[in-house]
Protein backbone atom coordinates (compact mmCIF):
# COMPACT_ATOMS: atom_id res chain seq x y z
CA UNK A 1 0.00 0.00 0.00
CA UNK A 2 1.36 3.38 -1.05
CA UNK A 3 1.04 6.14 1.50
CA UNK A 4 2.67 9.10 3.19
CA UNK A 5 2.47 9.58 6.91
CA UNK A 6 3.23 12.77 8.80
CA UNK A 7 4.08 12.94 12.49
CA UNK A 8 5.48 15.34 15.05
CA UNK A 9 2.67 17.82 15.35
CA UNK A 10 1.33 19.04 18.65
CA UNK A 11 0.78 22.01 20.91
CA UNK A 12 3.67 24.40 21.38
CA UNK A 13 4.02 27.85 22.88
CA UNK A 14 4.93 30.84 20.73
CA UNK A 15 8.67 30.91 20.18
CA UNK A 16 8.93 27.15 20.53
CA UNK A 17 10.05 24.50 18.08
CA UNK A 18 8.71 21.33 16.52
CA UNK A 19 10.10 18.89 14.01
CA UNK A 20 7.68 17.29 11.62
CA UNK A 21 8.51 14.01 9.94
CA UNK A 22 7.20 12.49 6.75
CA UNK A 23 7.73 8.86 5.89
CA UNK A 24 6.57 6.78 2.97
CA UNK A 25 5.48 3.22 2.55
CA UNK A 26 5.27 1.49 -0.79
CA UNK A 27 7.75 3.82 -2.49
CA UNK A 28 11.03 5.59 -1.82
CA UNK A 29 11.02 9.30 -1.15
CA UNK A 30 14.35 9.92 -2.86
CA UNK A 31 12.62 9.43 -6.22
CA UNK A 32 10.35 12.38 -5.51
CA UNK A 33 10.41 16.09 -4.89
CA UNK A 34 8.88 16.61 -1.44
CA UNK A 35 6.85 19.52 -0.22
CA UNK A 36 5.25 20.61 3.01
CA UNK A 37 1.93 22.40 2.82
CA UNK A 38 -0.35 23.70 5.53
CA UNK A 39 -3.98 24.61 5.91
CA UNK A 40 -5.19 26.85 8.68
CA UNK A 41 -8.84 26.89 9.76
CA UNK A 42 -10.92 28.75 7.21
CA UNK A 43 -8.01 29.24 4.83
CA UNK A 44 -6.77 27.59 1.67
CA UNK A 45 -3.91 25.14 1.66
CA UNK A 46 -0.60 26.89 1.06
CA UNK A 47 2.90 25.78 0.24
CA UNK A 48 5.41 26.09 3.05
CA UNK A 49 8.58 24.49 1.79
CA UNK A 50 9.86 21.97 -0.72
CA UNK A 51 13.06 20.15 -1.56
CA UNK A 52 14.08 18.85 -4.95
CA UNK A 53 14.65 15.21 -5.74
CA UNK A 54 18.31 15.15 -6.66
CA UNK A 55 20.25 18.31 -5.85
CA UNK A 56 18.54 19.29 -2.62
CA UNK A 57 17.42 22.72 -3.78
CA UNK A 58 15.04 24.14 -1.20
CA UNK A 59 12.20 26.61 -1.37
CA UNK A 60 10.53 28.45 1.50
CA UNK A 61 7.47 30.63 1.66
CA UNK A 62 8.32 34.16 2.79
CA UNK A 63 6.27 33.65 5.93
CA UNK A 64 8.56 30.88 7.19
CA UNK A 65 11.91 31.82 5.66
CA UNK A 66 14.64 31.88 8.29
CA UNK A 67 12.52 29.91 10.77
CA UNK A 68 11.79 26.60 9.03
CA UNK A 69 14.25 24.14 7.51
CA UNK A 70 13.40 21.23 5.25
CA UNK A 71 15.71 18.25 4.99
CA UNK A 72 15.68 14.69 3.76
CA UNK A 73 17.34 11.49 4.91
CA UNK A 74 17.11 9.12 1.98
CA UNK A 75 18.67 6.27 3.94
CA UNK A 76 15.75 6.42 6.37
CA UNK A 77 13.18 7.29 3.69
CA UNK A 78 12.24 10.36 5.70
CA UNK A 79 11.75 14.07 5.11
CA UNK A 80 11.70 16.56 7.96
CA UNK A 81 10.49 20.07 8.59
CA UNK A 82 12.25 21.76 11.48
CA UNK A 83 10.13 24.63 12.69
CA UNK A 84 11.65 27.21 15.03
CA UNK A 85 10.40 30.48 16.47
CA UNK A 86 6.85 29.34 15.97
CA UNK A 87 4.08 31.91 15.86
CA UNK A 88 0.35 31.59 16.46
CA UNK A 89 -0.18 32.15 12.73
CA UNK A 90 1.73 28.93 12.05
CA UNK A 91 -1.19 27.01 13.53
CA UNK A 92 -2.46 24.65 10.84
CA UNK A 93 -2.65 21.09 9.66
CA UNK A 94 0.65 20.32 7.93
CA UNK A 95 0.71 17.97 4.97
CA UNK A 96 3.53 16.16 3.23
CA UNK A 97 3.38 15.90 -0.57
CA UNK A 98 5.51 13.78 -2.90
CA UNK A 99 5.68 14.59 -6.62
CA UNK A 100 7.37 12.83 -9.53
CA UNK A 101 6.51 13.26 -13.21
CA UNK A 102 2.85 13.94 -12.57
CA UNK A 103 2.45 11.23 -9.96
CA UNK A 104 1.79 12.62 -6.52
CA UNK A 105 0.85 11.50 -3.05
CA UNK A 106 -0.52 13.35 -0.04
CA UNK A 107 -0.40 12.44 3.59
CA UNK A 108 -3.35 12.94 5.90
CA UNK A 109 -1.68 15.71 7.84
CA UNK A 110 -0.51 16.47 11.35
CA UNK A 111 -1.92 19.30 13.45
CA UNK A 112 0.37 22.02 14.76
CA UNK A 113 -1.09 24.40 17.31
CA UNK A 114 0.92 27.38 18.49
CA UNK A 115 -0.68 28.90 21.54
CA UNK A 116 0.12 30.09 25.02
Amino acid sequence: QVKLVESGGGLVQPGGSLRLSCTASGFTLDDYAIGWFRQAPGKEREGVSCISKTDGIQYYADSVKGRFTISRDNAKNMVYLQMNSLKPEDTAVYYCHALRYGIDYWGKGTLVTVSS
